[in-house]
């Protein structure tokens, strides 16, 4: 891999050299702001897991359930696994993400069997009735000239368009909704790709005029089913936005309609402008 590669899977490689240990690189492009992105540090994480199971048909990281104890920098990487348990249907591998001396992420992965492509026996999907299958026309990339574009860097590896008009405060007085659809470039969304847009809005505190750094603290992440080709569709919410604490929650939709990734996550709101 290259540092300057932008596509995904060269963001997502990693080099066994032994004793459940992999290196790798965090890669500059998938960043927010100066720091590595959360969800590609937990995406990391997985690959490790998925590493370590080689090749065991349909076995996929079901669950990663991370701890973030500091935000590195871009640059070289290690990646530590340790296998807990091997079952016939659900396996755990614990996975420390260092750079240098310091662990930046802790994560427990259960390794199972993601649903197969038949129908759910009960689905209360939030996203199908506000969010189509392709970004609406004229909804426009993160990209030179966006808003955003100086802090996602994100959308040098993946398509992303926002639906600028859910930021902010509701008319209605309701709580935040942030709408995206995304895809990475050159490649199809693989699971990887999937967990990672489980980290892909911005804060929902943007929602009461919180603006600014939000540091995640824990995050959650739940793979449903494998993404088809083609756009994922993501919806974020709260149920609370406290003084200090703050939850999100994304659901990410693929282009057929199945739900493929759910999170929760806990964060720190942002100062007072």
């Amino acid at each position: 891999m290259t540092k300057s590669s932008t596509l995904f899977t060269d963001a997502m490689a990693l080099t066994p050299v032994g004793d459940g240990i992999y290196h790798g690189e965090l890669n500059e492009h998938w960043t927010i702001g100066p720091k590595v992105h959360g969800g590609a540090m937990l995406a990391l994480c997985a690959n490790a897991a998925r590493h370590e199971f080689g090749d065991e048909p349909g076995v996929e990281p079901i669950a990663v359930s991370g701890s973030f104890l500091w935000a590195p920098d871009p640059g070289p990487m290690e990646v530590v696994t340790t296998v807990r348990k091997r079952g016939r249907r659900v396996s755990l591998v614990d996975v420390e993400l260092n750079q240098g001396p310091r662990t930046a992420l802790r994560a427990a992965i259960t390794m199972g069997t993601p649903e197969h492509r038949v129908p759910p026996l009960l689905s209360v999907n939030p996203v199908l009735a506000l969010m189509t299958p392709e970004p609406p026309p004229g909804l426009e990339p993160i990209g030179p000239g966006h808003p955003m574009a100086d802090i996602v860097h994100l959308a040098h590896g993946c398509d992303i368009r926002p639906s600028l008009t859910t930021f902010g405060p509701r008319g209605d007085g309701g709580p935040p909704l942030i709408e995206y659809w995304v895809r990475p470039k050159g490649v199809a969304p693989d699971v990887l790709f999937a967990l990672l847009c489980g980290d892909v809005s911005a804060p929902v505190t943007y929602g009461v005029n919180r603006f600014g750094w939000a540091p995640t603290v824990q995050l959650t992440a739940y793979l449903r089913a494998m993404p088809a080709d083609g756009w994922l569709r993501v919806m974020c919410t709260t149920t609370q936005i406290g003084e200090d604490w703050f939850d999100e929650d994304h659901v990410v939709v693929d282009r057929e309609g199945r739900i493929v990734v759910q999170t929760r996550q806990l964060a720190m709101v942002p100062a007072a402008g």
